[in-house]
C-alpha cells in the first residue's frame, strides 16, 4: 500500500504566473484556451489581492490597492505544475464608482461566468468580520442557477474571534450547503487547506490512459477478414 504522507510531500507547491489581463468583452471572448478554470469573486475590499499573493506566496503578484473597487480587470493566474487557472474578477459591491462603471463590470462578470466553458467552481470570497451581505448573497444564488460548484472562503479569520469565525462558518454552511474555508492572508491561517480544495476543484483529468485503453480495445476486435 502506497504512503499517502510520502505522496503529498513528494507532490510540489504551487506557484502562481500571470497568463492574461483583460478589460473589455472584446478581449474577454478572444482569450480562449482550454485550461480548467476556478473564478475568484468577492466585494470589493474583500481581501482578494492579498490572498492571491498570500497563495502565490509573493508580495507583489496581485496588487493591494488601498482604494476598494480599484481593479478594473478580470486577471488570470496559471497554477504551475498544476496546469488549471484563477481567475481574478472585479470586486463588486462598491457604490463609490459610478452606475455606468459598476454596470459594465457586472456585465464582464457575467459574460465571464456564464459563457467560459472550462469555468470548473466560483471561490467566494467572503469578509468574515461582517454580516451577511445581500451581493455575497446574489453571488451564490447566481452560482447554483447555473449549477456552478462554489467555494466558500471566510477572508481576514485573523480579525475575527474564534467565536465570530464559527458563527460565519455555520451561517455560510447553512446557506451554501458546504463547510467554508477560513483564511488569513497574514498570518497564512487556512491556506493550506484552500490550495488542497482549489487544486481538487481544477485537477485536470487524465485522458490518456482512457485514451491507451481504447486503442487497446480496438487492436483486440477482430477484423472481418481475420475472423474468417
Amino acid at each position: 500500500m502506497p504512503d499517502t504522507n510520502t505522496e503529498k510531500k513528494n507532490v510540489p507547491a504551487p506557484t502562481l504566473e500571470l497568463l492574461a489581463t483583460l478589460y473589455t468583452l472584446d478581449q474577454l471572448k478572444s482569450y480562449v484556451h482550454d485550461r480548467p478554470q476556478i473564478a475568484l469573486a468577492g466585494r470589493s475590499n474583500v481581501g482578494k489581492s492579498s490572498l492571491i499573493n498570500a497563495l502565490a506566496r509573493r508580495k507583489k503578484l496581485a496588487k493591494v490597492s488601498s482604494e476598494p473597487g480599484k481593479t478594473r480587470s478580470v486577471n488570470l493566474f496559471e497554477v504551475k505544475p498544476d496546469g488549471f487557472c484563477l481567475t481574478d474578477l472585479p470586486g463588486y459591491g462598491y457604490a463609490r464608482r459610478g452606475h455606468e462603471e459598476r454596470r459594465s463590470w457586472a456585465e464582464l462578470i457575467q459574460n465571464y461566468l456564464e459563457k467560459t466553458p472550462a469555468l470548473r467552481a466560483l471561490a467566494l470570497l467572503i469578509d468574515c468580520r461582517i454580516p451577511t451581505q445581500e451581493s455575497d448573497r446574489v453571488m451564490a444564488d447566481f452560482a447554483k442557477a447555473h449549477k456552478l460548484p462554489v467555494i466558500p472562503i471566510l477572508t481576514k479569520a485573523d480579525k475575527c474571534t474564534l467565536k465570530e469565525r464559527s458563527a460565519q462558518m455555520k451561517t455560510w454552511e447553512r446557506i451554501l450547503g458546504v463547510k467554508p474555508v477560513a483564511v488569513s492572508s497574514v498570518s497564512k491561517l487556512g491556506i493550506d487547506e484552500l490550495w488542497a480544495r482549489l487544486r481538487e476543484a481544477g485537477r485536470i483529468e487524465e485522458v490518456e490512459e482512457a485514451a491507451v485503453t481504447a486503442e487497446n480495445a480496438a487492436e483486440n476486435i477482430e477484423s472481418p477478414a481475420s475472423a474468417e
